[in-house]
């Protein structure tokens, strides 16, 4: 039996007219009552695209942290399923985004979440940090390529939306306001960004995880692509050479010239933020699949697993953070 997408109920309505439609309907909203359907249009509707790709550079940016390279590392799970570990981040995360981390959904992906940490001693603060990414990158990434500067209300839903989420994995000392989680994040990355051979380890097979998206032949290109986005000090952390000048104004450009090619679109009548069919690791997803089939080292379809959670249990439990 197939699941039922429970993202009916919290759908924002019909899509409206004009380009600028999601942005006078989210103006109508209250960034701290309403973050969850704030950030579901701007993640899911306005800009899926970019949130996929700042999302892949975010938890790129992690690795540049010593203690977290090392565990991943350790754990074997970037050399040996890359694909994988990076899909199950992706759409763990982007089923919070669709139904909201409350909805059971929601709930399941978090329960899972919280299992995969849990079997592992991770530093509070590492945690604080890797949080900060998946706000603050995003926001930087739509800043400078989408097709238009992300609105205060979309900014302060973006935290909001976050904060809900670390609170519900346990973790400890979230800032209550934007710009102190903001300043943690730069004072973080300034204080243990540096080299080791872990972080150049990961983030080659990250980097190397990135190419093998495309044809053989175009994989070199897309490596020094992928440095051309780098900040330096990301590039230092890794040991990555930096892209020709060139090819870093050209990759920039790039950007944001599809940015401005997307502003003449129409606005987008359904959500894309947890609805890829293409999923390499879990074909048609969400189709056939629960976010407790995440993350398992069998095969994840649900059909070869058996029973999801709510069949077997018919109703959902609570969310134990950081279990």
């Amino acid at each position: 039996m197939l699941m039922k997408n429970d993202s009916a109920d919290r759908s924002p309505g019909a899509a409206p007219r004009g380009r600028y439609g999601w942005v006078h309907r989210i103006e109508q909203l209250d960034p701290v009552r309403d973050h969850q359907e704030i950030h579901r249009i701007t993640a899911g509707f306005e800009f899926p695209w970019d949130y996929q790709r700042s999302l892949e550079f975010a938890l790129f940016r992690t690795y540049c942290v010593p203690t977290v390279s090392e565990l991943l590392q350790r754990t074997g799970e970037f050399e040996k399923r890359p694909q994988k570990r990076y899909d199950d981040t992706a759409l763990l995360m982007a089923e919070l985004v669709e139904h909201g981390y409350d909805s059971e959904r929601g709930i399941e992906s978090l329960r899972v979440v919280n299992r995969m940490h849990g079997k592992y001693d991770i530093d509070n603060d590492d945690m604080l940090y890797v949080l900060t990414t998946f706000i603050y990158e995003p926001i930087d990434w739509i800043d400078r390529f989408g097709w238009r500067r992300l609105t205060p209300h979309e900014r302060l839903a973006c935290f909001h939306f976050y904060r809900g989420v670390g609170v519900r994995m346990g973790i400890k000392d979230i800032p209550t306001s934007y710009e102190d989680f903001y300043r943690f994040k730069a004072d973080y990355e300034r204080k243990h960004f540096r080299y080791t051979e872990d972080n150049h380890r990961v983030g080659t097979y990250t980097r190397d995880l990135f190419c093998s998206w495309f044809p053989r032949p175009l994989r070199p290109f897309v490596a020094q692509g992928v440095n051309a986005l780098l900040d330096p000090m990301m590039l230092s952390a890794f040991g990555f050479d930096a892209a020709p000048v060139w090819l870093q104004h050209t990759a920039r450009r790039v950007l944001r010239l599809r940015g401005k090619f997307v502003r003449f679109l129409p606005p987008r009548a359904s959500s894309k933020a947890a609805r890829d069919p293409h999923n390499r690791s879990y074909p048609g997803y969400p189709v056939g699949y629960r976010p407790r089939d995440l993350g398992a080292d069998k095969d994840n379809h649900r059909g070869a697993l058996g029973p999801s959670l709510s069949e077997e249990d018919g109703h959902h439990q609570s969310v134990e953070p950081g279990a």
